[in-house]
């Protein structure tokens, strides 16, 4: 018989006192704690995203997880591997992992095609799933949440940033659920896609519950926009992505990281040519990987460097590969 990542998940807090999650596997406690602090700066993970083919990601190289949802001990095993001990973290697995009631598939029409409209039927069962999780959510226990960053830290990897996907979509109440979620993972900041006009709500959050909210940048996304939605709230800022700056923007992004650090929660560090050029293993686009590295090393600032995983895997190689050298390229950068 298999279980679900879910039911396995349930089955393991089924078996947890009241305190919360005991100890950690034994796996992680046999290994060394991993340190990815370099010279002052972070070098970070964003998991399990890098773990598995996201949206943007080609397919070449075996999947080492979902690109939003994997079981937390196999995010946390694949940190340890990689000697990273700071990372971006979406909500989905340490959902998952607390027993959030699953999503129907093909709900708003995911079983009958791209494009389709969705039957009554499934809308139906989309707002009643939708309706059983803010239920779950509104009553989720803090306890185990600490209970489960704890997990995280004895393994020797903190969770800095936490990303949300469509926050803005949600009640009022279940935004207050994230910052509090995020807040008692032990992060220092959330991250979401950027938006024109939900950072003016969701910086009103963000300054009521004193956590930074990094937005993410594409290629299309400019300064003047950073700088409008920093305007909102005094806790607002930037997820800044340098590949996707440099491809878009093409110029560096280090005058706008000069002018606005301490409004940058954290980079994406990934390698992109100039002119919407494609993305490229680490040292071979036209990024200005080290030099930005550098900056936030000489300067101190308070960025992670969290490494977004999306050129193709070349041929011979894998992803925990390609990875472990994107690592090695941030540290020989800060060395």
């Amino acid at each position: 018989m298999r279980y679900t990542r879910r039911e396995l998940g349930r089955m393991a807090l089924a078996a947890i006192p009241a305190a919360g999650i005991v100890g950690t596997p034994a796996l992680f406690a046999r290994q060394a704690k991993p340190n990815s602090k370099v010279r002052g700066v972070t070098i970070g993970m964003n998991v399990p995203y890098n773990f598995g083919p996201g949206p943007n990601t080609p397919p070449r190289g075996a999947a080492l997880g979902s690109g939003r949802d994997a079981p937390v001990d196999e995010i946390i095993q694949h940190c340890v591997t990689l000697g990273v001990s700071g990372v971006e973290l979406r909500t989905q697995p340490v959902e998952s992992f607390l027993g959030a009631p699953t999503q129907p598939l093909g709900a708003g029409g995911g079983q009958r095609g791209r494009g389709a409209a969705p039957t009554p039927e499934q809308l139906a069962a989309s707002a009643a799933a939708a309706a059983e999780l803010q239920k779950w959510r509104l009553s989720a226990s803090m306890a185990q949440v600490r209970a489960l960053r704890r997990r995280f830290e004895d393994a020797g990897v903190l969770i800095e940033i936490v990303k949300v996907d469509d926050i803005f979509d949600m009640p009022d109440a279940v935004v207050d659920y994230q910052f509090e979620l995020a807040r008692n993972l032990g992060a220092r900041a959330i991250s979401t896609e950027i938006a024109d006009e939900g950072p003016r709500r969701l910086g009103r959050f963000a300054d009521k519950h004193k956590l930074m909210v990094g937005y993410h940048g594409h290629a299309e996304t400019s300064m003047a926009n950073f700088e409008s939605l920093f305007g909102y709230a005094a806790h607002n800022g930037a997820n800044l992505d340098i590949g996707h700056f440099v491809a878009g923007q093409n110029t560096s992004p280090l005058p706008f990281m000069q002018r606005h650090h301490t409004r940058i929660t954290h980079i994406h560090v990934k390698d992109r040519k100039l002119n919407g050029g494609p993305n490229m293993p680490f040292g071979q686009g036209d990024t200005p990987i080290k030099e930005v590295l550098q900056a936030i090393r000489d300067n101190r600032w308070n960025i992670q460097a969290t490494i977004e995983f999306e050129y193709p895997v070349p041929a011979g190689s894998d992803r925990m590969t390609e990875l472990k050298r994107c690592v090695d390229y941030c540290r020989a950068a800060l060395a």
